[in-house]
């Protein structure tokens, strides 16, 4: 994992949360294959735009913050904007999708 990217948990979600930037929160489980097709790709976008806060959210070790946003199947994406969930989205993408989410 590289240091752009935050391993969110609950003792620092609602920094997270209440940053000014806009945040992408990746929610994903080491055993799932898809979310390993999505995290290469969550570290590009890190690195490449530092406008964004970026985090990763294990739903093994994090279930309550699973909760809180309605996961049922990973990964999921979850924009938010002013601490508030502006887009959400399951499955694999490509890039240029979960850019497309962060610009909207």
């Amino acid at each position: 994992m590289n240091m752009s990217v935050l391993t969110v948990n609950k003792d620092n979600f609602d920094s997270v949360k209440n940053s000014e930037k806009t945040v992408l929160l990746d929610f994903y489980a080491d055993w799932c294959g898809p979310c390993r097709m999505v995290s290469p790709l969550v570290d590009e976008i890190a690195e490449e735009n530092p406008q964004y806060l970026i985090g990763k959210v294990n739903v093994d070790k994090e279930p309550e913050l699973a909760q809180r946003f309605q996961v049922l199947s990973i990964p999921t994406l979850v924009v938010l904007k002013n601490g508030q969930p502006v887009n959400q989205s399951v499955g694999a993408k490509p890039k240029a999708q979960i850019l497309a989410m962060l610009e909207r």
